[in-house]
């Protein structure tokens, strides 16, 4: 049975404590607006599957709560930063399993200012840290300093690939101001102010080679998507909204993400190019076939690195792609038409489900002036350290 998405909807994404919210407040937002673009009614929902990293236990319960009081099973969901396309995985394998006609997805995430900047996600105890091997692997390397570990481990990342292959800082420059002119046109955006490369390059150094304009800030935000079987489209007439779910694929962590030592591998690179593998393969397409693209941009370097587990480009070779102009508008791909996590945001639990908004409305034709010209097919890619990476396969 086949999985569609009818409905999308989103909070504008926000710097934590910048608006009086609580989570309940965003999902009432965003569920709401996926429910009224499907034009389906809360108590059509069977399943709810809710994705958030920071809240408490039931807290996916309390959310949505705020949508109404009608007994369906509700399932909370963490999985790091690929939290929301894991809610979404499950909505379709709900759906493709004929357990339910009509599921929600919903991610959300409320954060303190500063709350990526621990990096332990352990409660402070780096031996029980669910990425406590992957930052071993950077301390062998690289020993370990005073600035956020995720941001080391992805500006060691970039270190090695600018050692191995000559990326240049400029080219890593070049994602943050890509993505950041992206999101001028995204009112969902959190922020929508454009740099040029060279401003990029002289904001302030997080870890070198990445500054501030080259890594994802904290958020608050929601995003939620309704998921039918093809019955409840045609029994509902819904064929106008829908947006075919052809493939998705979630790997975790092998022997490749530590065998090599290097940062490149334990950010979940070799876990990119496993997922995205197993999704052309079910769907008979291939990199060639895609128009439109959301990937996880948590820091420059992984978008460069996620072009090559893509396939877009060969190994090496993602800092001229991006530099050619071919993952931008007039290019072979546009590649983060949202603005990516740099300029969007990332509320962890709700990235996922973000990705496949923009990507819906994409296909829908709907983006208004970000709009992908002759857009069909689009992939979203989320990934978290620890770790999960989801590739998803949307088509018209």
């Amino acid at each position: 049975m086949k999985a569609y998405i009818v409905g999308v909807g989103m909070t504008k994404f926000e710097k934590p404590e910048t608006r009086d919210w609580s989570y309940g407040d965003m999902v009432r937002e965003a569920g709401t607006a996926a429910l009224e673009d499907a034009g389906v009614r809360y108590d059509q929902v069977e399943q709810a599957p809710v994705g958030y990293c920071f809240q408490p236990s039931t807290a996916g319960q309390r959310a949505v709560y705020e949508l109404g009081l009608t007994g369906i099973p509700v399932y909370n969901v963490n999985n790091n930063c690929a939290t929301g396309s894991t809610a979404l995985m499950l909505a379709r394998q709900f759906v493709e399993g004929g357990t339910s006609d009509c599921v929600l997805a919903v991610g959300f995430e409320k954060m303190a200012r500063g709350s990526l900047g621990g990096g332990t996600e352990g409660g402070g105890d780096f031996a029980s840290s669910p990425v406590a091997r992957h930052y071993g692997i950077m301390a062998a390397a690289h020993g370990f300093e005073m600035s956020p570990p995720t941001a080391q481990i992805f500006g060691n990342a970039a270190r090695e690939h600018m050692r191995r292959y000559g990326t240049t800082p400029a080219q890593l420059a070049a994602v943050g101001a890509k993505n950041h002119r992206h999101s001028v046109h995204n009112p969902y955006a959190q922020f929508q102010d454009p740099y040029t490369v060279e401003e990029v390059l002289t904001a302030r150094t997080v870890h070198a080679p990445l500054t501030k304009l080259q890594c994802s800030p904290t958020s608050d935000g929601a995003a939620a998507a309704v998921v039918v079987s093809e019955r409840f489209v045609e029994a509902q007439g819904l064929g106008e909204r829908a947006v075919e779910i052809a493939a998705q694929a979630m790997t975790t962590d092998t022997d490749a993400s530590f065998a090599s030592g290097t940062c490149i591998d334990a950010v979940g690179t070799p876990m990119s190019r496993a997922a995205a593998r197993q999704v052309y393969e079910s769907s008979g397409l291939g990199p060639g076939d895609l128009d439109v693209i959301e990937l996880h941009d948590c820091f420059s370097v992984n978008e460069l690195l996620t072009y090559e587990a893509l396939g877009l480009c060969g190994e090496g070779e993602s800092g001229k792609l991006v530099e050619s102009g071919a993952t931008t508008y007039g290019g072979r791909w546009v590649v983060n038409p949202s603005g990516g996590l740099i300029s969007k945001g990332h509320p962890l639990g709700a990235t996922g489900i973000a990705q496949a908004a923009e990507l819906t409305w994409q296909l829908r034709g709907e983006a208004g002036p970000r709009q992908v010209p002759g857009a069909r097919t689009g992939l979203a890619h989320n990934i978290g350290l620890g770790g999960a990476a989801v590739v998803t396969l949307l088509r018209r």
